[in-house]
């Protein structure tokens, strides 16, 4: 008799094994000494505050927003025990951080810390590099929500002063415009000025440490739907909670969506934006986008 259903389709016996490629590749790609100073960063305040603590489970979790973390920080929500169930918990309270029980790593002593990193089950998602960076823009500057006023009137007026080509444009900010600031070698005069903000934008090595942090597993927002039950199963958590149903298409990667965003950018940006974001790319296995760069 052949068993039915997604459960045997290959992907329980397959999915160790594409884990454990992805951190090898990652570890050899930490080793490579051109690459050094696009794949190491410190360990810093800024990291430990991007890396959430489940200790009631013994979990981190580190945030690499655009990349379905709400989701996770809902899950670990629920398994601290400030609330029952992941549709409790109101919206308003997942990223408020006084109220939603998830404490940051970077509350705790250092040998806490220390003992925490090297003890506990750690994770993040990533994606398609260039595509994280589209969703940041549409999300921050595009539709802008109305509780995040600042991009609109703080972040996108200083991007738009210092690298927009033709200043009596009066449009809102481009894709163009913001593309120029990433691509800056000199981009961290005004990441200073912008604050946490950048944790939309700034690279998963600069937000996550993967060189220096060694994580249990990585997943891919491409893949997230043999991912997620893979990480629960893998933390020892999938009998509590299961992570909200995907909706279908949504983790796709889109090539024509990402061609029509760079279609008009010159190839000098382009390359200078894939310079600062090779690390990100080489690390996790997504390939150059060659459509961009020849």
């Amino acid at each position: 008799i052949k068993p039915t259903g997604k459960a045997f389709s290959g992907n329980l016996i397959h999915q160790p094994l594409v884990h454990m490629e992805r951190l090898e590749l990652l570890r050899n790609v930490c080793r490579d000494t051109a690459l050094r100073n696009l794949s190491h960063t410190a360990v810093s305040k800024f990291v430990l505050d991007r890396i959430f603590v489940c200790d009631k489970h013994k979990i981190l979790f580190c945030q690499t927003p655009k990349v379905g973390n709400t989701q996770w920080k809902k899950v670990l929500i629920v398994l601290n025990g400030a609330f029952s169930s992941i549709e409790e918990i109101p919206e308003n309270i997942v990223h408020d951080h006084e109220k939603n029980g998830l404490p940051r790593l970077s509350s705790f002593s250092d040998s806490e810390i220390k003992k925490r990193l090297s003890l506990y089950f750690k994770f993040f998602i990533v994606r398609d590099p260039f595509e994280r960076l589209i969703s940041a823009f549409k999300d921050k500057f595009v539709h802008n929500p109305r509780f995040e006023p600042w991009y609109r009137h703080e972040i996108a007026p200083g991007i738009i002063r210092k690298y927009r080509k033709n200043r009596t444009e009066t449009k809102g900010l481009q894709f163009e415009d913001f593309v120029r600031y990433l691509g800056d070698p000199n981009h961290r005069w005004l990441d200073v000025q912008f604050g946490d903000h950048i944790i939309h934008w700034v690279t998963y090595v600069e937000l996550c440490a993967p060189c220096e942090i060694p994580y249990s597993v990585i997943g891919h927002h491409e893949t997230l739907e043999d991912d997620a039950p893979y990480i629960l199963k893998a933390a020892g958590i999938d009998h509590l909670v299961s992570y909200p149903t995907i909706p279908p298409g949504i983790t796709v990667y889109n090539k024509t969506k990402v061609e029509r965003y760079f279609s008009g950018i010159s190839k000098r940006d382009i390359r200078r934006l894939y310079a600062r974001f090779e690390g990100d790319f080489k690390l996790f296995g997504y390939r150059e986008p060659d459509f961009l760069l020849n």
